[in-house]
């Protein structure tokens, strides 16, 4: 049985990607002990982004390390073919962008039967609109902040009027299933105007990772992320 994300508790899910790759189990551990939600894992093929980042062999070893959840990311240009891999690895929820995928439907229901969450990613150049047919369906939407292939970049304006449209055709809908994600650019300066448009679960980069590997730090970062988007 698929376990729904939607909730009004905002997740805090910060990229491995912004953190110390060359000591990765020291970060995982303490964004374990900091409270964090999820770690966010970026996998990017150097064709749909620029870069190349971490793979299978880094997220078969994560899964071993932790047991948070673990939020896959695959910005590539095939994801149909390679998505089974990523699954096997230790994914928990695995998201691919619309823009590459050649049949949406099955590659969600092929996550599904893996007993995992599915999820759609926009860039900022495109339309929710785009995902209104799997929308019944998928479990998350990551609305892209920023044009995806590197980290700490400035977020895009418009992001928030993104969230907030689609927050009202999922309500007007029903789909009361669907967790909005919002990556790139999040931070204290505008997680409460995207949690009030609908967001629910942030990937956080530069904002968690600020030069020291440490729980009290981290934890202290995540904190005040979640404090800015509950009430006063």
């Amino acid at each position: 049985m698929v376990t729904r994300l939607a909730s009004n508790l905002p997740r805090i899910s910060p990229s491995l990607a912004a953190g110390n790759l060359m000591r990765l189990e020291d970060e995982i551990k303490a964004l374990e002990e900091a409270g964090a939600d999820a770690l966010h894992f970026d996998v990017m093929d150097g064709h749909f982004v620029p870069l190349l980042t971490i793979g299978v062999p880094i997220l078969e070893q994560t899964r071993q390390l932790t047991r948070l959840h673990l939020d896959v990311h695959i910005m590539v240009t095939n994801p149909d073919s390679v998505a089974l891999h990523y699954l096997t690895a230790g994914a928990d929820t695995l998201t691919f962008p619309i823009e590459t995928a050649v049949h949406a439907m099955r590659l969600i229901d092929q996550i599904h039967e893996f007993g995992k969450l599915a999820g759609v990613a926009i860039n900022p150049g495109t339309p929710w609109q785009a995902t209104t047919a799997i929308l019944r369906v998928i479990d998350k939407v990551t609305v892209m902040g920023v044009n995806p292939g590197f980290s700490r970049q400035k977020h895009i304006a418009g992001t928030c009027q993104t969230v907030a449209e689609l927050t009202k055709h999922c309500l007007e809908q029903n789909y009361n299933h669907l967790c909005i994600q919002v990556d790139g650019g999040v931070g204290p300066e505008n997680i409460s105007q995207l949690y009030d448009a609908g967001a629910r679960d942030f990937v956080a980069g530069g904002a968690v990772f600020k030069g020291t590997c440490s729980a009290e730090a981290y934890g202290k970062s995540i904190n005040e992320l979640r404090s800015r988007c509950l009430p006063k």
